[in-house]
């Protein structure tokens, strides 16, 4: 009969054993607190902006970060759920420029640089939605059913829409639109603009649905162990898929919305805008591995970079300089993120 009393290597185990899922524990604490840790650092820079200028704080210049925020909102939230499957688009920022750019010359007569087929403002407005989901169509086609690596797909899908948009509008700049394409970001709705509350509900419905949908326990499932997700019954390929249109039809969205903002078209919509995008995402603990990160943080770092652009643009710092900042930013949260995580550790 054998007795109860356990050998060495099982009285080793256990205090082991005992240690590491106290490790888990406190890195899971930390990350949970990583979500929150924006807050603070926003209070700070809103305290700062009211020291360096007294326009700061006021209703107009706050309701203006807002409103400068939503299109990259948008775009965010398109990126951070595409990165939570473990793939990557860069082809966001060119389909920032190309959807809107189409549904306006859709919509505008061939004298003003448009295709002459002058459909209804209602139809471009839907033809913008059309080119964004077929581009991600395009995109979730060669990355899931060729298996083709998603940066570089996309990668090569940014050059190609950047050089159609050039070359649709001859690199000049769209101006003869109908006011129904500057409708969400200059109507008001108590006293904030419409893009503002689309991109609010958008992170809210995100939000919901990553913590309590089945759908949103795929994507995490998806990205943390993809293989694992298909032993479990989860349509690894389809969802991948899916998400890839969706994120492209948020992009085109809020292409639309920088198309208000702006009041025209031009042929470098959306340029550069992919970094910034990556950035926001990042320092509000999107991990770039997939399957880790919140809406809540993502939110967070996109009202982070919306503040710190206007408080530099207050202080009069060069423009080159932002990029410069945005960097240091990046850098200083992935090492954070290494922090939480503990990847790579011995």
């Amino acid at each position: 009969m054998k007795n109860n009393v356990p050998s060495p290597a099982m009285a080793g185990s256990a205090p082991a054993a005992g240690a590491g899922v106290r490790e888990r524990r406190a890195r899971f604490e930390f990350a949970r607190f990583r979500d929150l840790a924006l807050l603070p650092a926003l209070a700070l820079l809103l305290a700062i902006g009211a020291f360096v200028s007294p326009s700061f704080l006021t209703k107009a210049n706050l309701i203006s970060i807002l409103g400068a925020s939503a299109a990259l909102a948008l775009v965010v939230l398109a990126e951070s759920l595409i990165v939570l499957t473990g793939k990557f688009d860069l082809s966001l920022e060119s389909t920032v420029g190309i959807a809107p750019a189409v549904g306006a010359m859709l919509v505008m007569p061939a004298a003003s640089a448009g295709f002459g087929f002058e459909w209804p403002a209602a139809a471009g407005l839907f033809a913008i939605l059309v080119v964004g989901a077929a581009v991600g169509f395009v995109n979730g086609f060669l990355v899931v059913r060729l298996r083709l690596n998603a940066f570089i797909v996309t990668l090569a899908m940014l050059i190609v829409l950047r050089g159609m948009l050039v070359g649709a509008t001859k690199g000049g700049t769209l101006f003869d639109m109908p006011p129904s394409f500057f409708t969400l970001a200059t109507t008001l709705f108590l006293g904030l603009p419409i893009s503002v509350w689309l991109a609010a509900v958008a992170f809210g419905v995100a939000a919901f649905m990553l913590r309590y949908h089945r759908l949103g326990r795929a994507l995490y499932a998806i990205g943390g162990n993809p293989e694992a997700a298909r032993a479990a019954g989860i349509r690894v390929e389809r969802i991948t898929w899916g998400v890839f249109v969706l994120g492209s039809v948020l992009a085109s969205l809020g292409g639309l919305i920088v198309t208000g903002y702006v009041g025209a078209i031009n042929a470098n919509q959306g340029n550069g805008m992919i970094f910034t995008v990556f950035a926001a995402a990042v320092i509000g603990g999107i991990s770039l591995d997939g399957g880790k990160g919140t809406m809540l943080g993502a939110l967070s770092g996109v009202l982070l970079l919306g503040v710190v652009q206007n408080l530099l643009t207050l202080a009069q710092v060069p423009s080159f300089w932002i990029q410069a900042i945005y960097g240091a930013i990046i850098l200083g949260s992935l090492m954070v993120a290494r922090l939480a995580g503990g990847e790579g550790q011995d």
